[in-house]
C-alpha cells in the first residue's frame, strides 16, 4: 500500500517527466513538502524542484537570487555590516 506522499510524489514524477508540465509538477512538488514535510518523498520533492530551476533558469540568474536571499537573510534590518542584526 501507498502512502499519500508517495502517490502526490508519483503524481508530481509524472507531470514533470511524462506530461512535461513544470507548473504542475512544481505546484504537487510544493503540496508534499508542505503536507508532508518529513518523508523522503518531501527530500524528493526538494531535489526535483531544485533539477527543475537548474533547468530552466540561467545560472547567473540562479547565483544572484541565491545571493540576493543570503543575504536578506543575514541583514534583515538592511544593516551592511558582517552579520547583519544590528551587531
Amino acid at each position: 500500500m501507498t502512502t499519500v506522499s508517495e502517490q502526490q510524489y508519483g503524481q508530481a514524477h509524472a507531470a514533470q517527466y511524462a506530461q512535461h508540465d513544470l507548473l504542475g509538477a512544481l505546484r504537487i512538488y510544493g503540496e508534499v513538502i508542505a503536507g508532508h514535510p518529513d518523508t523522503p518523498e518531501a527530500g524528493y520533492s526538494r531535489t526535483q524542484i531544485l533539477g527543475i530551476v537548474n533547468q530552466v533558469v540561467p545560472a547567473e540568474e540562479f547565483l544572484a537570487a541565491q545571493t540576493a536571499l543570503i543575504l536578506r537573510q543575514l541583514r534583515p534590518d538592511g544593516d551592511r555590516r558582517a552579520g547583519g542584526h544590528g551587531q
